[in-house]
């Protein structure tokens, strides 16, 4: 029987179908994995050993009986802690254990659940998903298994390390300006955020309804792609859920990308990056090239209106959500998300309603400057690798906030304008830390985005690059 850090979801899918492994020895050996590695990684918040045993078992016994509840039969798998499921505390990252309450599971979780995907438990995560390094007062600052003393990348900070170490092959996130794919890049998986509607958020904690996001983090982008096709699609509980029809993902993973158009940004996005960054994403697209992929370099619109736009909507509603807690325990809170919250008090209805209003000019203008020229988009993810963690929470609240705001500036105007985006690893530094590549695409396009991230990992091999855990006196993960 090999390691499940051997397996991917797709392969453990298949192993489980052919009595390779049961669904309880893959979920004992990712309990066992937590229960050794955790206590310096700190990628959960809570762990349910029994509920997920006692699901494995049922599991297993239907598949002796020649049952199968769907296409993740047994496979285990863990989500953000911002994502309701029933019988178990949603902290959200604060350090109040049931912080969000909901009366409703949360739909993408039901979704892989009712798909036969065992709960492993509720993964760490920035507080409130307010910052993009992974650090947390009161649960642990995430680590980063590449190097030691680095950040793991948040808010989804748990879902990116948990896939890395072996917790699990697959995880949820969240995303409003960069949570899933910041996370991704930093740990060297693979992270979806995919089009605005396209996943139901109901259930699950929301930070800024206008530009949140729920989507899947795995080690390959052919796991990403059976994930979504089970959590995407129209949900009557969630008003902004689309009622598109949601293709057949994995079906469509193998269609040629030859002839695709690609187009590499000009400015902006890789002004000021780390060199290596830069070198590792162009020659990603050097890679696409190869496989037939017309990659050209693209003039778009400066999104840096977009993005001032954003934030003016984010603080506001995030200020809205978290408005007892900011006015009733700011003690409670880290000295920059309570920062950032209280910003939000100080925003006008008038200023809030115009930001709603030119957002959706600058995404007609973007559409259709861009996608009537390309098919999709390849850009860095992080203007630099995974930075050291005691550099980015330094100084003053105010040099810690304008760290984030430099950090996500390449993810966060795809929030914006609503388009879906992958985050796949392209190589690594010098120093042996993660680099990554964004795919973006058209709105409700996601089939593209992950057909080229699809190809491109079946040229290289930088997803199957195995972590060395960092800790002192650690031991390797692999």
């Amino acid at each position: 029987m090999s390691a499940v850090t051997d397996w991917t979801v797709e392969t453990l899918v298949h192993a489980i179908a052919r009595r390779k492994i049961s669904p309880v020895e893959a979920t004992r050996e990712c309990l066992n994995r937590i229960e050794r590695l955790d206590g310096k990684i700190h990628a959960c918040i809570t762990v349910d050993a029994y509920g997920a045993l006692a699901a494995a078992r049922a599991l297993e016994a239907e598949l002796a009986a020649g049952l199968s509840r769907g296409p993740l039969h047994g496979v285990p798998l863990a989500y953000k802690d911002l994502c309701h499921v029933p019988g178990l505390p949603t902290s959200c990252g604060t350090r109040t254990r049931d912080y969000f309450m909901s009366p409703i599971e949360c739909t993408a979780v039901a979704r892989l659940r009712e798909a036969g995907a065992v709960t492993l438990g509720k993964l760490n995560m920035t507080e409130l998903a307010l910052g993009p390094f992974g650090d947390n007062a009161h649960h642990g600052d995430v680590l980063n298994l590449w190097k030691s003393g680095h950040c793991a990348g948040g808010s989804s900070s748990g879902s990116a390390a948990a896939v890395a170490a072996g917790f699990t092959v697959g995880a949820l996130g969240s995303d409003t300006g960069g949570s899933i794919r910041l996370p991704a890049a930093c740990c060297g998986v693979v992270g979806l955020k995919p089009t605005y509607g396209r996943v139901s958020r109901a259930g699950a904690m929301p930070l800024s309804w206008s530009l949140d996001h729920v989507g899947p983090l795995t080690r390959t982008v052919a796991d990403a792609a059976l994930l979504l096709g089970i959590v995407a699609g129209h949900d009557p509980r969630e008003a902004t859920s689309s009622r598109r029809g949601v293709p057949y993902y994995q079906r469509m993973l193998e269609n040629p990308i030859s002839g695709l158009r690609v187009g590499v940004p000009e400015s902006y996005y890789f002004d000021g990056i780390d060199e290596e960054m830069d070198v590792g994403v162009r020659v990603a697209a050097r890679v696409l090239e190869g496989l037939g992929v017309l990659v050209t370099p693209l003039r778009i619109p400066d999104p840096r209106p977009l993005v001032d736009v954003c934030n003016v909507i984010s603080r506001s509603e995030s200020a809205a959500v978290h408005a007892r807690l900011v006015r009733e325990r700011p003690h409670e809170l880290q000295p920059a998300v309570r920062s950032r919250l209280e910003i939000g008090f100080r925003i006008s209805a008038h200023d809030y309603l115009q930001a709603l209003r030119l957002r959706a000019r600058f995404t007609r203008e973007f559409i259709r400057e861009v996608f009537g020229e390309v098919d999709a988009l390849a850009l860095p993810v992080i203007p630099e690798p995974a930075p050291a963690l005691e550099t980015a929470k330094a100084g003053t609240v105010d040099d810690i906030v304008g760290r984030m705001g430099r950090f996500s500036r390449l993810t966060r105007p795809f929030n914006g304008l609503g388009l879906p985006a992958l985050a796949v690893p392209c190589g690594l530094s010098s120093d042996g830390r993660p680099l990554a590549l964004q795919i973006v695409g058209r709105a409700f396009d996601e089939a593209t985005v992950l057909r080229v991230g699809h190809a491109y990992q079946r040229v290289t091999a930088w997803h199957l690059e195995p972590p060395r855990f960092s800790g002192r006196g650690g031991p390797v993960i692999g």
